[in-house]
Parts: C-alpha cells; structure tokens; sequence
C-alpha cells in the first residue's frame, strides 16, 4: 500500500484515501496536552519504506475486510519514537489483517516533541488510549466485537502497545471523561522494545519518549514488563536472537513476567533476523504472519 500517505491538518473531519480506507482525526474536540505550533508533519519515501516525521495531529486509518469476523487490530507503526514506517509496519500488515476478515486501523500516533506537546512522554499513550476508547464506542459500524480489540506494534510501537497493554488503568489524559475501557483485549508484539533499563533498553527510543536526563521513577513507568499484572491482556512476540538494535531481552523479560503473573502467552523467537523484518523474516521459511493467524483463531 505504498504511497498511502495523506497528511491532515486538525480541520478534516475525513477522508476516504481508497476504497476500503478512511483516515480520520483521532480527537474531535482538539488534541489534548498539546501547544499550539506549526504542523510541520512530513513524510519521505525511500528503500521501499515512507517514513513520517514531526507527528502532532494523530489520525487513525480504517482497513475494512469484506466480510469482518468481528475482531480488530489498532497497529502502531516503529520508527523509535522518531519516525514512523508507515506502510512496512502499518498500512501494508493492515491489508494482511483484511483478507483474515479481521478489520484493521494504523494508529498515526504523536511523535514526542517539546515544542508541540506539554509532557512528550505521555502523548503516544494517551493517542493509543483513545483509540482504544474510539474504536470499542463505535465497534457496532465496523462489525467489530467489543471484546475483541487488540493493540500491535513493531520495535518503538511495540513498547507503545505494551504500555497500552499494562498501564490501561492510569488515566494518560486526566481530561477526558470517556469511562468506555481503554484496555487491549490481546496485544501483539513485533521486536518490541519493552524495557527502559539503560542495559537491555533501545537507547534512542527511550531518549525520545522520556529524555536523556530521566527520573528513575520515569525509567521505571515505561519499563514495561514491571507493570505485567494478573489483569494484562494475552500476548503474542516475535523477536530474533541476534537483534542489535532492541535485545531480543526485552522480548524474554516480557513473556517471563506474563507466566509469572499467569497470563497467556506465546512467544517466537528466531536465532536470525536481525531488527526491522516487518511481515517476512527472510532468514526463514517460517511464517510468523501464519502463526499469529492460529493463535488469533483461538483467542
């Protein structure tokens, strides 16, 4: 789905960008913890990947299958909390999702900025929130089963669906009402990055979200598998041993605290592949797309 990239200004209500897609705003009434600044939101496209940088105005985009089955997936494109690869991590496993009948939206999710946010740290999350809160108020027009939401990410939005997934009882945006849950029914994990422990952590997405001089209190927040509960929804990873850019550790520590605290989860690990594999690890005639596919039949 290569060049599917339609940037918004905070004035459009919709847009149809292809027969089964609509982009739409996230919020209705203005974004919150946000100053007011430029959009200076920009996207490239190069090796086969768009990149979209300087994100402030978050939108989400609707993959509607044929014949939906009732589940859904929100995807959070990776990118470090830098960028975010769009169509490889995004638009592209959306229409994979489509021809399973599962209905899929990308999540174009703030990218933490001083000059654009109050408190950078919490924009993405609260994004990831409200989509969750949004798509279970109106699951009845897509088809979708309100038990059936799950939240995705590759590497950067890994670590943002897994704070979706252990943190949906902390209220990110104190000043939205909505009571509608904002917890993940599943959350499926791509070479995540989970911890922000300096000796596992992916140092340039943790400098991102919460900067080079964090508190520990912070470091610890946004460590994810410290927050793994007898209440954090069932999981899926993926992740290769020889990953250099996000230990394959944060993967392992995630699954550890989900047998601890019983709940479910299924883990795939590969001794190749490097980072940044998207839908095919070439390293392997495995399909880790095919797995995922199982294990969401059961769910």
């Amino acid at each position: 789905m290569k060049h599917l990239i339609i940037l918004m200004s905070a004035f459009i209500v919709s847009k149809v960008v292809g027969q089964n897609f609509t982009e739409m705003p996230l919020y209705k009434n203005g974004v919150p913890n946000s100053i007011a600044a430029p959009n200076k939101e920009s996207s490239t496209f190069k090796d086969n990947i768009t990149r979209i940088a300087k994100v402030s105005v978050p939108s989400i985009t609707v993959f509607k299958p044929t014949k939906p089955n009732g589940k859904a997936v929100i995807i959070c494109p990776g990118g470090g909390y830098g960028i975010l690869a769009f169509d490889k991590e995004g638009t592209d496993v959306a229409e994979e999702f489509n021809k399973w009948g599962v209905t899929a939206f990308v999540l174009k999710y703030r990218l933490p900025d001083d000059s654009t946010m109050v408190d950078k740290s919490l924009a993405p999350l609260q994004d990831a929130q409200q989509a969750i809160r949004f798509i279970r108020s109106n699951a009845s027009q897509w088809g979708i089963k309100t038990n059936q939401i799950g939240i995705m990410g590759f590497s950067a939005g890994g670590h943002l669906a897994s704070t979706a997934a252990t943190h949906f009882n902390f209220n990110a945006d104190p000043s939205n009402s909505d009571t509608t849950s904002a917890r993940p029914d599943f959350a499926i994990l791509i070479y995540p990055v989970i911890s922000f422990d300096i000796s596992i952590a992916n140092m340039g997405s943790r400098n991102n979200l919460i900067g080079t001089k964090a508190s520990a209190s912070a470091t610890s927040f946004f460590s994810n598998e410290l927050h793994v509960t007898n209440n954090t929804p069932p999981s899926f990873l993926v992740h290769a041993g020889d990953d250099t850019a996000v230990p394959v550790e944060n993967s392992i520590r995630f699954y550890q605290a989900s047998i601890k605290n019983k709940v479910s989860a299924e883990m795939h690990l590969y001794p190749k592949g490097g980072h940044g594999f998207g839908m095919k690890n070439k390293t392997t005639d495995d399909n880790w797309l095919e797995r995922l596919k199982n294990w969401m039949n059961r769910l």
